[in-house]
């Protein structure tokens, strides 16, 4: 086998993967907040906790427990042990990604560590896909996270601050979502990747993300549509991760400058998983988990049953941190797509 040769070949366009032996999606897991519980998406998930720290002391203490189950139930889902996954790819928000390596210590599995902020779960997915792809395993599990709490305490104000929120801002969706994949045939297959690029339009409002994340989220949908050689009508949706209201003007103008018009299959899983105007979410919501946990609940099994044929989901990421943000520094934006199809 010419594997050098074979890969080579599934490269298409500057940015993107056309999977010859597409792994299959074969299962998922969802686990939300109590607020999350409350939103239009409430019923689809598998888990809604009653109390979101989860049984723990602390907030980041809550949030690994998030993956952790999460992780366990997909697994579980799958008919797997943790000894037939080979690798694990997974992130969080926090620094170090500490959710996820106390979350995932104790599953005893070789780890890759992800950080691509709001991104990670298609980061995840993309990394995920590659190797099982490449024939480097036959089961890998790609899972994330993010909490309300948490996220607020490290990036903007702890809660006891009761700091105001602007209309723009977003809310962290406090969720973890797991994806077992593997070579065993399912009903769901990713079939290709486009890998965003940083992009940085100069926006430096830590509470307006969507307008951070919109450029690079216009940059990857565009490369994939023309790496691929589609239509946005090809897709049954275009699924951003968490760019909220705001950000979805914004990326609808941007592409139509480009000579593509996404108005018609757009979908945000940030404006998706809240009612934003009982529950008081502006935006919409954010947060690695946001994208994770929508898929999970709400996308795959659109595809599962054949309602959707071909989607392509699309996180986007705000890469800021705390220190780069108090030295005046921009807030870059990058998004992953991931091409979902149902296999039959």
């Amino acid at each position: 086998m010419e594997i050098g040769g074979n890969i080579m070949s599934q490269t298409i366009g500057t940015q993107s993967i056309q999977f010859d032996q597409a792994p299959y999606i074969q299962s998922s897991a969802s686990i939300v907040g109590t607020k999350e519980g409350e939103g239009p998406l409430g019923k689809l998930f598998d888990v809604v906790g009653s109390d979101d720290k989860f049984g723990e002391e602390t907030w980041e203490e809550a949030e690994s427990t998030l993956q952790k189950e999460a992780a366990t139930l997909a697994l579980g889902k799958a008919n797997l042990k943790k000894e037939n996954i080979r690798y694990i790819f997974g992130g969080d928000l926090l620094g170090q990604n500490i959710a996820t390596t106390f979350g995932l210590m104790e599953l005893n599995v070789p780890l890759f560590g992800l950080y691509g902020a709001c991104s990670t779960a298609g980061e995840s997915l993309s990394l995920a896909a590659m190797a099982v792809a490449a024939g480097y395993a036959d089961n890998v599990l790609a899972v994330t996270s993010s909490h309300f709490a948490s996220a607020e305490k490290q990036f903007r104000f702890p809660l006891e601050y009761a700091n105001q929120r602007p209309l723009s801002a977003t809310w962290t969706v406090t969720g973890s979502g797991a994806f077992v994949l593997g070579t065993k045939r399912s009903h769901l297959r990713i079939t290709g990747i486009t890998t965003g690029k940083v992009v940085d339009y100069g926006v430096k409002d830590s509470m307006n993300m969507g307008a951070a994340m919109a450029p690079a989220a216009c940059d990857t949908i565009y490369q994939n549509l023309v790496d691929f050689k589609r239509q946005p009508e090809e897709y049954d949706k275009i699924i951003t991760g968490d760019l909220g209201t705001v950000g979805q003007e914004i990326l609808i103008d941007l592409l139509k400058k480009k000579g593509f018009d996404i108005s018609m299959v757009h979908m945000d899983c940030g404006i998706e998983i809240f009612d934003s105007e009982k529950q008081n979410t502006n935006a919409g919501g954010s947060g690695c988990g946001c994208s994770a946990v929508t898929l999970s609940a709400y996308i795959l099994p659109k595809l599962e049953n054949g309602n959707y044929k071909r989607v392509l989901f699309v996180p986007t990421g705000a890469l800021l941190s705390t220190v780069s943000f108090n030295e005046g520094q921009s807030v870059p934006g990058i998004a992953h797509g991931v091409v979902i199809e149902y296999a039959g």
